[in-house]
C-alpha cells in the first residue's frame, strides 16, 4: 500500500455491488486511496462536495447514463478527472465519453495492472491543474496594487498612472534608480491587465553579452553561427500574445535598436540567419535607470526608439525620496522574513531605526530588504539593534557628502584605503544589480580591473 495515497479520495459509481467491492479492494486496500462508493449517479453528484480528486463512473447506471453526467461533474470542478467503465465494449461509446471531457475509458471485465496506472496518471494531472491555480492565484496577489507597500503620495501617483494602462497595449518606460522596484511595477502592469492569461517574459539587456542579446530577442535558425546546433525560438516568440519586458533598454546597442524599432512598428521580425518573416503580438514595458533623453542627445541612443519607448512614462521615486515609506517597508519586511526563518523579532530599537531613517539607501527598496534579512539572522534578541546594523549605514563617512561635495569631514574618522575601495565596489554592485560590466563603467575602471578586486575583497555575485 502506498501510503502517499492516503486521504486522496476516490469516487468509485457502480450499480454492481461485485463491483465495486473489487474497485474498492484494489483502490484502497491495495494501491492506498480513500473510497466512497455509490450506486447510483445522483447520490454522488450530491456528495461532491467532498472534493474527490478522481471518480471511476459506470456508464450503465438505473438512474442515468454515466456520459450525461460528465458535464454536471464538470459544472462542479472542469479539471476534476472521471474514468469512465462499461460493459458494452463500444468504440462509439468510449469516444463520446472523450469526447464530453472524460480522461480515460476502460471495459468490463477491468485489467487491474491497466486501470492502475491509468488511475495514479489523472491524479497526478489533476494535481497539477490544482498547483498552476495556486500559482496563479498566488502570482495575482503578489503583483496586486495592494501588495506593493507604500503610503507615499508620489508611490500613489504612480499606481494611478498604472490604472491607466492596464487594458490598452501602449508602450511603457518604467525610468527609476536600481533597486526601486520597476520590475514590481512592469508585473503590476500586466499580471492587472487584460493579457495576465499570457506569458511576462523578461529581458535584461544589461545581463546578456551583446553578441547573444539578438538570438535570445529573436532567436535563431540551425547553423546560423558557430554553437547555433539546433532551431532556439526567442523571447519575442515566448511572450506572443502577452508582454515582454525589456529591463535596463539603455544598455541595448545601436544596431539592435533598430531592430527593436521594427516589432514595435510592424509586429514582425526574422530569426538570426532565418528568411522567414514572423508575426508577433506582443506587448513591450521597458525600464531604465538612464536618463534616456541625455543618451538620444548624446546620439547613444535612437531618438526614434525612445519616443516609441516612452509613449507613456512612468518615474518610480527613490527610497531617500520618500522617506515615509522606510518604516513601512521595515515593518513589512521584518513580517517577511519571520514567517520565512521562524524568528519573532518586533522590531528596531529607536537608534537602530533613527540610523535606517537617516540612510541615503543608494540601492533603495532591494537593499533595504536585503539589510532587515541580514539583521533578523544576525540579532540574538527580539529587537534588531545597531549592533547588527551594516558598517556602511553606522558610518557617514562611507556613505554621504559634505555641503562642498567632499566625502570627508573635519570630524571624520581615518578610514583604511581598502575599506574605501571594497565598500566603493560593494556599493558599485548594489547599485547595478550585480551587473560587473556597468558597475566598472561607473567606478571608471577596467572590466578586468573589476574582477580581480571582486576576488580579492571575496565578493561572490554573478558575473555579468
Amino acid at each position: 500500500m502506498d501510503k502517499t495515497n492516503a486521504n486522496k479520495l476516490i469516487f468509485i459509481v457502480d450499480d454492481e455491488p461485485s463491483i465495486r467491492k473489487l474497485l474498492t479492494h484494489w483502490v484502497k486496500n491495495q494501491w492506498g486511496y480513500d473510497v466512497a462508493t455509490f450506486e447510483n449517479g445522483l447520490d454522488m453528484l450530491k456528495e461532491l462536495d467532498q472534493n474527490p480528486v478522481l471518480i471511476l463512473l459506470d456508464i450503465m447506471l438505473p438512474d442515468s447514463n454515466g456520459v450525461e453526467l460528465i458535464p454536471k461533474i464538470k459544472c462542479h470542478n472542469p479539471n476534476l478527472p472521471i474514468i469512465m467503465l462499461s460493459a458494452q465494449g463500444s468504440i462509439e461509446v468510449a469516444l463520446e465519453s472523450l469526447r464530453q471531457g472524460a480522461f480515460d475509458y476502460f471495459p468490463k471485465p477491468i485489467d487491474s495492472n491497466r486501470i492502475e496506472p491509468a488511475i495514479k496518471n489523472a491524479i497526478k494531472n489533476y494535481d497539477l491543474h490544482k498547483r498552476v491555480e495556486e500559482l496563479e492565484d498566488n502570482i495575482e496577489h503578489e503583483y496586486s496594487f495592494e501588495n506593493i507597500i507604500s503610503n507615499d503620495p508620489r508611490m500613489q501617483t504612480v499606481f494611478k498612472l498604472v490604472t491607466k494602462i492596464l487594458n490598452n497595449d501602449i508602450t511603457v518606460l518604467i525610468n527609476g534608480e536600481s533597486g526601486t522596484g520597476k520590475e514590481l511595477v512592469a508585473r503590476a502592469i500586466h499580471f492587472n491587465g487584460r493579457r495576465k492569461e499570457n506569458p511576462f517574459v523578461v529581458v535584461n539587456c544589461a545581463s546578456i553579452p551583446r553578441e547573444l542579446l539578438e538570438s535570445e530577442l529573436f532567436g535563431h535558425e540551425k547553423g546560423s553561427f558557430t554553437g547555433a546546433h539546433q532551431r532556439k525560438l526567442g523571447k519575442f516568440e515566448a511572450a506572443d500574445g502577452g508582454t515582454l519586458f525589456l529591463d535596463e533598454i539603455g544598455e541595448m546597442e545601436m544596431a539592435l535598436q533598430a531592430k527593436i524599432l521594427r516589432v514595435i512598428q510592424e509586429k514582425e521580425f526574422e530569426r538570426v540567419g532565418g528568411n522567414e518573416t514572423l508575426k508577433v503580438d506582443v506587448r513591450i514595458l521597458s525600464a531604465t535607470n538612464r536618463d534616456l533623453k541625455e543618451m538620444v542627445e548624446k546620439m547613444e541612443f535612437r531618438e526614434d526608439l525612445y519616443y516609441r519607448l516612452s509613449s507613456f512614462p512612468i518615474v518610480v521615486p527613490s527610497l531617500r525620496n520618500r522617506r515615509g515609506d522606510i518604516i513601512v517597508l521595515v515593518n513589512h519586511f521584518i513580517k517577511k522574513f519571520n514567517n520565512k526563518n521562524g524568528t519573532k523579532i518586533k522590531g528596531l530599537s529607536k537608534k537602530a531605526l533613527k540610523y535606517i531613517y537617516d540612510y541615503d539607501w543608494p540601492g533603495n527598496i532591494r537593499e533595504l530588504e536585503n539589510t532587515i534579512e541580514r539583521c533578523i539572522i544576525l540579532t540574538d534578541t527580539d529587537e534588531i539593534d545597531v549592533d547588527v546594523l551594516p558598517e556602511g549605514i553606522l558610518s557617514p563617512s562611507l556613505r554621504s557628502l559634505d555641503k562642498n561635495g567632499a566625502i570627508f569631514t573635519e570630524d571624520s574618522p581615518i578610514i583604511p584605503f581598502e575599506t574605501l575601495k571594497e565598500e566603493a565596489i560593494k556599493h558599485a554592485l548594489d547599485r547595478t544589480n550585480g551587473n560587473v560590466v556597468e558597475a566598472a563603467r561607473k567606478l571608471n575602471i577596467g572590466r578586468a580591473t573589476m574582477y580581480r578586486l571582486m576576488e580579492k575583497y571575496s565578493l561572490d555575485v554573478d558575473r555579468k
